[in-house]
């Protein structure tokens, strides 16, 4: 037993905590929106850094690598069984867990059309309050609290549901390719100036909808804080229920719940978009839009992966690079269509074009986890960053976008 106890006492020995703030680190993103971070003992949001001699990753903790220590330590031995269940997990469960993805687009194109011509009339496809921008807005409200202040405690319940809401539902509901395109359209028709002035009040509300969705989720956070004390755990007793997906039973139900949710709503959308299909229209377009959306946002959270790496030998690490390319490559993705579709101009290229704009390219690009990142940039050491990453993003879909669809249309 001695011998045991100065087996561990020597093992813990070698962990060594020292408290150092990195430059390309603080400003690092990889706890909001879609990104997640892989990194060696490292704590991103405080700047802390671990460092472990001879460290094994149990549970996604890097303890000690003594096995005589994880034997002695039952707190050890529990995350190491926990572990070698979470290994038998499928390693699509997070693509599986975006199917809130179909949401996000119904949500997104109910917003439009309540808003839009016709109805309430606020949107319009020639002015600067363009079709998504009240889905945009609501995405920013929504990820201040889902992807910033309450991230936290979804992900202790379930990982994948941080991911099926964040990432699925809205990254679905915000789209950056339908903004950028609308401004690229303003200023090839020659209205540069409301191209600019939508670009100049789209950062601003991203800025401040986020804003306003952590500080009102901070106040319904200490509100439920609150009520937990004033009626005692007695009667307020949530906070003991064990909701928590840790186990390997648990994690196929929510697998097989989710992909039965995805293949009704497969179904459903199928066969709806079967029968509007020779119609065309905007019912088609939702359709289609909830069949090929999964396909987006399964690209983007692929690309969420390079969140936080950078480039070279870390270089620019507080730049998500994953976010980056998923906006851009959608914009310009969109720009092309449209100048196909004004090329060719017949029924079916209008409504084949227009659902795979609305659908793919809007689920692949996204302003909520845009706006989520550029809030904690903003509120960093460095919060220049954070305009910088705003103007590389902006700058470059548009530059593209005119060239890929200002320029043939001009010719023209």
């Amino acid at each position: 037993m001695m011998e045991r106890m100065s087996s561990w006492g020597s093992a813990l020995s070698r962990l060594s905590v020292s408290q150092k703030v990195d430059d390309d680190a603080e400003t690092s993103v990889s706890e909001v929106g879609d990104t997640a971070l892989h990194v060696k003992g490292h704590s991103e949001g405080d700047g802390t850094r671990l460092s472990f001699e001879n460290t094994t990753k149990i549970g996604g903790i890097y303890v000690p690598g003594d096995n005589e220590l994880q034997q002695f330590s039952p707190a050890l031995n529990y995350v190491y069984t926990m572990q070698k269940l979470d290994k038998k997990l499928p390693k699509l469960l997070d693509y599986v867990s975006c199917v809130f993805d179909i949401l996000g687009v119904l949500t997104r194109y109910l917003l439009e059309k309540l808003l839009g011509p016709g109805v309430a009339e606020v949107t319009s496809d020639q002015g600067i309050l363009y079709p998504d921008l009240p889905s945009n807005m609501v995405g920013y409200l929504l990820m201040g609290w889902f992807g910033v202040v309450f991230k936290a405690d979804i992900s202790r319940v379930s990982e994948h549901l941080a991911i099926a809401l964040t990432t699925g539902y809205l990254g679905s509901l915000t789209t950056f390719s339908g903004w950028n395109q609308k401004m690229l359209a303003l200023g090839v028709a020659g209205h540069w100036l409301l191209a600019l002035l939508g670009f100049f009040i789209g950062m601003i509300l991203v800025a401040y909808s986020i804003i306003l969705g952590v500080e009102t989720a901070k106040g319904f956070k200490w509100f439920l804080s609150w009520l937990n004390l004033r009626l005692g755990s007695g009667i307020c007793c949530i906070s003991k229920v064990n909701l928590k997906v840790d186990s390997f039973q648990s994690h196929f139900v929510v697998t097989t719940v989710m992909l039965v949710m995805l293949g009704f709503l497969w179904g459903v959308s199928g066969a709806l978009e079967k029968d509007e299909f020779k119609h065309g229209g905007s019912t088609a377009q939702l359709w289609f839009a909830c069949l090929v959306g999964p396909l987006g946002v399964w690209i983007r959270w692929f690309l969420a992966r390079i969140n936080g790496r950078g480039i070279g030998a870390g270089m620019f690490r507080w730049l998500p690079f994953g976010t980056l390319i998923a906006n851009v490559s959608a914009a310009c993705v969109m720009a092309a269509l449209a100048t196909l579709k004004k090329s060719v101009n017949t029924t079916n290229c209008d409504t084949i074009v227009t659902r795979i704009q609305f659908g793919l390219l809007g689920c692949l690009s996204t302003v909520s986890t845009f706006a989520a990142e550029f809030n904690a940039t903003r509120e960093s050491h460095h919060p220049w960053r954070a305009y910088v990453y705003a103007m590389i993003i902006i700058g470059i879909s548009f530059s593209f976008g005119i060239l890929i669809y200002g320029i043939p249309v001009w010719r023209r």
